[in-house]
């Protein structure tokens, strides 16, 4: 399997559970035949311990700050790197044998030779049971994107630009909605926003902390359209085709899967460059854009006329 398609397989698989994972073991990695940190030398005796001590440990009360929450949140630790494989399977009993699999090769039942030899002769028809696998969670991702895209266009408050682009506009600028300065592909602008998969999972935010600041050459082509239909200081709901978006291939961190749509609550604060439209900006000492308030004109004091 190539490395880029095992990334969509995990990818899709935390997707389809509504979780978020920070990164993810690849397919081919959990297939590899090559283990470096690999005890070759697995004592039996240590499996056999190991074994019956998982057994009782696993009905043992964890007591919080212990040496064992500590050992506990380890294992959480490995397995967020590994990301939810449950939409892989499709019953219980694969799942336990999953898990199995998983246990006994940490434990040490099972070898690094045996390892090897199993991988040598199923790994080939598990990656194929992957993939197929896979291809049915990102139809079902697909699907619902889709479905969400189609609500949203027949809302009567929306537009959708000819790209498939859809605006939900929310709040209006200082100067009324559609009036105010406009952001081009060539702009810098400075924003808010909240991203969500059609699922509502979160996968980026700049809400609870500072506006971003980032030039809209360089960003994906459904935001760069998306905006540049919205004023300063507007608020508006975008919703992106994964066409627009990320595609097939999704991000390779597993965030946003492939064949995703992608929803953004986006508030415009400024247009830093290259903006278009809009009356004149005067700034005072302090670099600051001075509020309305008698034309922008300062009196013998200092303060704003009017």
């Amino acid at each position: 399997m190539r490395q880029s398609q095992s990334r969509v397989v995990l990818a899709l698989a935390a997707a389809a559970s509504s979780l978020s994972t920070t990164t993810a073991f690849t397919t081919s990695q959990l297939l590899s035949t090559q283990h470096p940190t690999q005890n070759n030398n697995a004592s039996p005796l240590f499996a056999q311990e190991a074994s019956k001590s998982s057994q009782l440990l696993a009905t043992k009360p964890i007591e919080k700050g212990s040496h064992d929450e500590l050992m506990y949140t380890l294992g959480v630790n490995l397995a967020r790197q590994l990301g939810d494989v449950r939409p892989l399977v499709e019953n219980s009993e694969e799942l336990t044998q999953l898990a199995r699999g998983l246990l006994d090769s940490v434990v040490g039942k099972i070898d690094d030779e045996d390892q090897r030899d199993l991988l040598g002769r199923r790994g080939e028809e598990l990656n194929k049971i992957i993939v197929e696998r896979a291809k049915k969670i990102q139809q079902k991702i697909e699907k619902a994107g889709a479905a969400m895209l189609k609500e949203m266009s027949e809302n009567p408050e929306t537009a959708t630009l000819e790209s498939g682009v859809i605006i939900h506009p929310l709040e209006a600028g200082p100067d009324g909605y559609g009036k105010g300065v406009k952001p081009t592909a060539a702009s810098t602008v400075k924003v808010h926003y909240h991203g969500t998969l059609p699922d509502g999972t979160v996968f980026d935010s700049s809400l609870g902390g500072d506006p971003v600041s980032f030039p809209l050459g360089g960003v994906i082509p459904g935001w760069r359209e998306g905006l540049q239909h919205m004023c300063e200081g507007e608020t508006a709901m975008l919703g992106i085709p994964s066409k627009l978006g990320y595609g097939e291939a999704g991000t390779p961190d597993g965030r946003i899967p492939g064949g995703a749509a992608l929803f953004f609550k986006i508030q415009l604060l400024e247009v830093l460059s290259a903006g278009i439209g809009g009356g004149p900006k005067l700034y005072g000492a302090d670099g600051e854009v001075m509020q309305k308030g008698g034309g922008g004109l300062l009196g013998a004091d200092g303060k704003p006329l009017g």
